[in-house]
């Protein structure tokens, strides 16, 4: 099986080119559409919609993720193997599915090799149809990755610093993602079970609740979410639009 999440929207060619091309060189290949709507450039989101289909496909799964605003430029094109395989430019949409697939090896694609597969040239601004697309068919179809790239060093590949920082019981956190409800999903797992949650720089403390319907229409609480992480949410209603956010943000948040 293999994945698509990119930023390249429904409008165009784009998602049919890199499907084709696939197909073309692996007609057997069966393709998930994970989505086509990232922001464009937002490599962050990229990031975490790519970890949570991680999460739940099995293994052997083919993740490809193509939020790549260095295109044909000297970042790499890389392949990441472990229980699963990601293969994405080497700019930091990694770094969240990387924490589940229990990484073995890295390798950078060599374009040349690519070309020998696929029999057409190279773009230097369409790595998703011409390099990202057929690497993956190829991994599904068996061909030993060394057929089209070089080994390289898992240390050396380009994370995002996404680390929690706390200061004097203040939780300092970004912003990873903005769902089209506005739920704002911030960079905490494992944080415990809170009364409630103060947001700091808003005057704002919200109850910690379960579920949205457990607080009226139009009111605010946190809640763990679906994704493991803390979110911050509006019953029925936008928190982004509340609190005037969006993804890379910093909010700072105080748990009682």
């Amino acid at each position: 099986m293999i994945t698509l999440t990119t930023d390249f929207g429904l409008k165009g060619p784009y998602v049919g080119e890199m499907k084709v091309a696939i197909l073309r060189v692996n007609p057997n290949a069966k393709i998930v559409d994970v989505t086509h709507a990232i922001t464009r450039h937002s490599i962050l989101e990229g990031s975490f919609v790519m970890e949570q289909v991680v999460k739940y496909s099995p293994k052997g799964t083919v993740h490809v993720g193509v939020i790549d605003p260095g295109v044909g430029t000297e970042r790499r094109a890389i392949i990441i193997e472990g229980d699963q395989y990601l293969v994405v430019p080497d700019n930091g949409l990694a770094t969240l599915p990387l924490k589940h697939i229990n990484p073995r090896r890295v390798y950078e694609i060599k374009l040349e090799e690519i070309r020998k597969f696929t029999g057409w040239k190279i773009s230097s601004t369409f790595h998703g149809r011409d390099v990202f697309g057929p690497a993956a068919a190829l991994i599904e179809k068996g061909v030993p990755i060394e057929e089209f790239s070089e080994e390289i060093s898992l240390k050396d590949i380009i994370r995002l610093n996404l680390e929690p920082k706390r200061r004097n019981g203040i939780w300092e956190l970004r912003v990873i993602y903005i769902d089209d409800f506005g739920n704002v999903i911030l960079n905490l797992e494992n944080y415990g079970k809170p009364r409630e949650v103060e947001l700091v720089d808003y005057g704002l403390t919200l109850p910690y609740l379960d579920t949205y319907g457990r607080v009226k229409p139009g009111e605010m609480l946190a809640l763990p979410g679906s994704h493991d992480y803390l979110e911050i949410a509006v019953n029925m209603g936008s928190a982004a639009e509340r609190l005037k956010v969006k993804v890379g943000d910093v909010i700072r948040v105080r748990m009682r």
